[in-house]
């Protein structure tokens, strides 16, 4: 691409950024699309998020996203946010509007449409939802947005768990998620099998052999394991639901749509399957998974 007087700049400011994949994702958007718009990363040493907030807006920045650990230290500073990324307490990304960043949550969105992307179903559901960060409440909102039937919350911390579970239940307006802790999972029914969210670090890179739950009792009770962990594509997580005959899917499409959302918040244009694809596979070409045999949207390379 050209860049010239009239480039629009987005960026991601986080510490670190140094391995983000989301250039790979807007900067194929943008050359394809034809967009004069470049994408770029800002490290954001700690206690400088007002002054780099400030600094994109005077800096005409059109957005900007946000990672760990900024996406709640980020809200003071702006001049608006979006329902949902109210409701969830965290932004990963700032829109351009008039005398100040609007903020977004868009990873909740992109998982919901990873999630259809991957035909798996939420209404009428019951989920599992492993660990009790910032991650697993942002994900009880979206299961209760889209009327799952009833939310359990597994942690090793009772007390984090069910402190989420009261302020769910709360915007819900009923009793829809529970609390238990993490062995409680010995006492499920054994005949039903539910949908698993783990929503944890555990298993990351280079934590790989890490899992929350080895018990193989346990995922013989999940039909559908979705680990909210990208790095790597196949954690230990998926192994063990995959082994024990549930579908099991990770983090990579998550980590896109979370992506696309933010472009077209941006540009306010709408990116159809045939660039979400590009872009998924650029981001895999830039994670050097294409050669461990990780394949595009539908399975084809």
């Amino acid at each position: 691409m050209i860049i010239d007087g009239r480039t629009r700049t987005c960026g991601v400011i986080g510490n670190p950024v140094e391995h983000t994949m989301s250039p790979a994702i807007h900067n194929t958007l943008a050359e394809a699309m034809g967009e004069n718009l470049v994408y770029v990363p800002f490290h954001v040493s700690e206690g400088s998020v007002a002054e780099a907030v400030k600094g994109a807006y005077a800096l005409n920045l059109l957005g900007c996203n946000v990672t760990v650990p900024y996406k709640s230290q980020v809200i003071p500073h702006l001049k608006e946010l979006d329902q949902l990324a109210e409701q969830i307490g965290a932004v990963n990304t700032l829109v351009r509007t008039e005398g100040g960043f609007k903020g977004y949550n868009t990873d909740m969105p992109g998982l919901y449409r990873a999630m259809c992307e991957d035909d798996v179903r939420i209404e009428g559901e019951k989920v599992l939802i492993l660990g009790a960060g910032g991650v697993a409440r942002a994900v009880a909102m979206l299961l209760v947005q889209k009327d799952a039937e009833e939310i359990l919350i597994l942690n090793r911390t009772l007390e984090r768990a069910e402190r989420i579970a009261e302020e769910v239940n709360g915007f819900a307006g009923h009793k829809i998620v529970k609390a238990l802790a993490l062995d409680a999972y010995k006492s499920l029914p054994g005949g039903e099998r539910c949908l698993v969210i783990q929503a944890t670090s555990q298993g990351m890179f280079p934590n790989v052999n890490d899992v929350i739950i080895e018990d193989p009792d346990f995922y013989r009770k999940v039909h559908t394991g979705y680990d909210l962990v990208f790095n790597p594509a196949r954690t230990k997580f998926m192994s063990l639901v995959e082994e024990n005959g549930g579908r099991a899917f990770g983090g990579l499409k998550m980590l896109l749509y979370q992506g696309i959302i933010a472009y077209e918040l941006w540009t306010g244009t709408q990116v159809g399957g045939e660039l979400a694809e590009k872009a998924y596979l650029e981001m895999l070409r830039a994670m050097g998974l294409l050669a461990d045999g990780i394949h595009g949207l539908h399975g084809g390379e």
